[in-house]
């Protein structure tokens, strides 16, 4: 790579994770003030459990067709237009609010269509980084993509509480039009992305020949396919340190706000070190190995919170487990722009985000109400048996193992 390519790279990547943590920063703010107003003016589960289905379900369904759209068209616009998909929803809910409609489920529905426009966006944002960074620097740009992630989930929450106490719902919507309009401003008149020639599908093509031919790549992909696999058992069983540690701390240790305020960031400071970390180092030459002993070292801490005693050191473990998700997801994201085609890449992250979209409603479902009753450290140890589990069953998989070493 010469010099002029290689400022070229440094250029597109600055470029593209800006335009990104801007957009992400707009919609994270907004969301948790939905969240919030909601949480405050109803108290109410029911609403916080229909919260969740209208914040998820729409993902999950629009994916694989948003996947279809990636390798269909030009991922760049597309990602631009779902960007003014959600910004002119935005823009919508704050008429709608400043003339009145101001109820429940006008905020249900925003969370669906702003839902809807994530999910546009999410396969298309994940297949066009291979065009943008070559192979040897996947792992750290995903690495760095991880880091600001985090920095925004930490800050995202803090930001939406300090403003609903000085600015109206409506006018806090219009940070994420403003926010999205200028990652669109970055992406479409600055961002300069190669499009790689794709296969004329024809007009005759039609959308569910081409989502049904994705879903058979994945199953004749004998690595993607166990990689999938799993990626969604993790993802089941890692509910309970997910979701039910607020739970477990005020049960065991207190309903001290100050303690869940204090899980939460040293939880997110974990990502930031860890995606640092992963961005630095790149991993274990086979990224198997670095996905599966992260998982190993989730399920130890988890483990560890269904018998520790003391908050400190729970906390702790909660901080080691933010640690190594970073080291978990970006392999894993290399390892499919990695090994699948770029003709079906948007397909492929398409199933890839309905199954991180799902899978842990559906283990909500199951481990909530048992977290009623069963005490939930019971149910820490199940999940984090299960997680040794599976990765030792990972570890003794020719195929993950094989396919895991590092392309030079």
């Amino acid at each position: 790579m010469d010099r002029d390519q290689f400022s070229q790279w440094k250029r597109n990547i600055i470029l593209f994770l800006s335009s990104q943590t801007v957009s992400l920063i707009g919609s994270s703010i907004v969301q948790y003030a939905i969240t919030w107003h909601l949480t405050l003016t109803t108290q109410s589960g029911f609403v916080m459990t229909l919260a969740v289905i209208f914040g998820f379900l729409p993902t999950f369904f629009i994916s694989p067709f948003a996947g279809v759209w990636a390798d269909r068209y030009n991922r760049k616009n597309l990602i631009a237009l779902s960007d003014a998909f959600i910004a002119l929803s935005t823009l919508f809910l704050v008429f709608l609010f400043a003339s009145g409609y101001d109820s429940i489920w006008v905020l249900l529905v925003a969370s669906s269509v702003r839902a809807f426009g994530s999910g546009i966006q999410m396969p298309a944002v994940s297949a066009i980084i291979p065009q943008i960074v070559s192979k040897d620097k996947l792992m750290r740009v995903n690495g760095l993509n991880g880091t600001i992630q985090a920095m925004v989930t930490l800050i995202s929450p803090m930001i939406s509480a300090l403003l609903l106490n000085y600015f109206s719902l409506a006018q806090i919507f219009m940070i994420d039009v403003i926010t999205a309009v200028l990652a669109i401003i970055i992406v479409v008149f600055f961002l300069r992305v190669a499009t790689p020639e794709k296969e004329p599908l024809g007009m005759e093509s039609r959308y569910l020949d081409e989502m049904k031919a994705g879903f058979i790549y994945i199953r004749d992909h004998v690595f993607i396919r166990n990689l999938f696999i799993y990626y969604a058992f993790i993802f089941i069983m890692f509910v309970p340190p997910a979701f039910l540690s607020p739970l477990q701390v005020t049960r065991t240790f207190g309903n001290d706000v100050w303690r869940l305020s204090a899980l939460e960031v040293t939880f997110s400071s974990g990502m930031i070190v860890g995606g640092a970390i992963i961005a630095a180092w790149s991993g274990f030459k086979n990224r198997m190995h670095t996905i599966i002993g992260s998982v190993i070292v989730m399920a130890v801490c988890t483990l560890g919170m269904g018998v520790i005693p003391d908050f400190w050191i729970y906390m702790t473990m909660m901080g080691i487990i933010g640690l190594v998700v970073p080291m978990l997801n970006a392999p894993s994201m290399v390892l499919m722009q990695e090994k699948v085609e770029d003709a079906f890449l948007g397909r492929v992250f398409g199933v890839q985000t309905m199954i991180s979209t799902i899978t842990m409603p559906l283990g909500m479902l199951v481990f909530g109400p048992l977290a009623d009753r069963v005490p939930i450290s019971w149910l820490m140890l199940f999940s984090g048996c299960a997680m040794l589990g599976g990765s030792l069953y990972a570890l003794r998989n020719s195929v993950l193992i094989a396919e895991g070493i590092k392309e030079e």
